[in-house]
């Protein structure tokens, strides 16, 4: 598999990372559903075995179950991909109810967590998961420089950041890369984000690049109201009416396309985010070992100019 330097750093990263969102399991408002752990470990090894070298993860999937697995899984295989995890969300004892903190007191708690779950002694990559509470942005990321400092982390970046919040935190410290949200449903970080990014040497690896999966092609009215009832997208209003049905109407017409390229809907949309030149790399979530096999051929798909103009035309917001 391909792979790209991330930002100012010396990683060099596969175009495509695994992500733990859904491998952290059920934990409330905020889980996928249950997940057996044997099965996110078979996920972990197949990525691994196939190319990808960088997990993404974070205490708040599965409120410290994603990293616990992913230390299990570790331990069974001689690879050592990249570690890149996050800060800024607790909960209580027994509660599955997230709240942002990002004070220096919070933060060195949770790096020693997390550096515990994952039985690791560094993390490759620390991010800040979200810029809330915005008056503590400036005192959480002069905590992550000093823990870089220390060397409890090598790298340090952010997740969902607009691009004044990351210049106000650019002037402390440099950023090493932003995870934003980004696919063919959500395109806001083109006009500023991306090319401040670009200009400033900040790697981007993307995740929710599937729309928490509606640019699969295998979604129906059927399956969303089969969709279990503890899984999140409950409250996303593209899985709402009338948005939901208007995405499956768009995807419907991409699938043709990737019918006609000989690949499928997944691996387009995938593609499609490799193709900006702003992209270090893309997160893909998979739950089995099936959903994973399906994703990774979208390093290998092309897509003309004459094609990114009919993909431009579905999905015009």
């Amino acid at each position: 598999m391909q792979k790209r330097t991330l930002g100012n750093s010396q990683l060099k990263i596969s175009t495509l990372g695994l992500g733990s969102w859904a491998i952290g399991g059920d934990i409330g408002d905020w889980g996928w559903g249950t997940q057996s752990t044997r099965e996110s470990i078979k996920v972990i090894h197949a990525a691994l075995d196939q190319g990808i070298n960088w997990i993404d993860t974070a205490p708040a999937y599965g409120l410290g179950n994603a990293e616990k697995v992913i230390a299990k899984a570790l331990h069974q295989t001689h690879y050592t991909p990249f570690i890149f995890t996050k800060c800024g969300f607790r909960w209580n004892d027994g509660e599955s109810e997230l709240q942002p903190c990002l004070t220096k007191q919070s933060i060195l708690q949770e790096v020693d967590s997390s550096l515990s779950r994952l039985n690791i002694e560094c993390i490759d990559l620390y991010q800040i998961h979200s810029p809330n509470p915005s008056a503590q942005l400036e005192e959480s990321w002069q905590t992550l420089a000093d823990l870089q400092q220390a060397g409890k982390v090598r790298h340090i970046g952010v997740s969902n950041f607009s691009q004044p919040q990351l210049q106000r935190v650019q002037e402390i410290a440099p950023i090493t890369s932003l995870q934003p949200p980004y696919s063919l449903l959500n395109r806001s970080i083109e006009q500023d984000v991306l090319p401040w990014c670009t200009e400033n040497n900040i790697g981007v690896i993307h995740h929710s690049a599937m729309s928490h999966g509606l640019l699969t092609g295998t979604w129906s009215i059927e399956r969303l109201n089969h969709l279990d009832k503890r899984d999140w997208r409950h409250k996303s209003n593209q899985f709402q009416q009338p948005e939901f049905d208007r995405i499956v109407e768009a995807v419907t017409k991409l699938k043709d396309l990737a019918n006609s390229k000989q690949c499928q809907t997944a691996q387009l949309s995938l593609a499609w985010t490799l193709a900006h030149p702003a992209t270090t790399g893309t997160i893909i979530g998979a739950r089995t070992e099936k959903q994973l096999n399906q994703l990774l051929p979208a390093t290998e798909v092309d897509i003309t100019n004459q094609e990114m103009t009919i993909i431009e035309q579905l999905f015009q917001q």
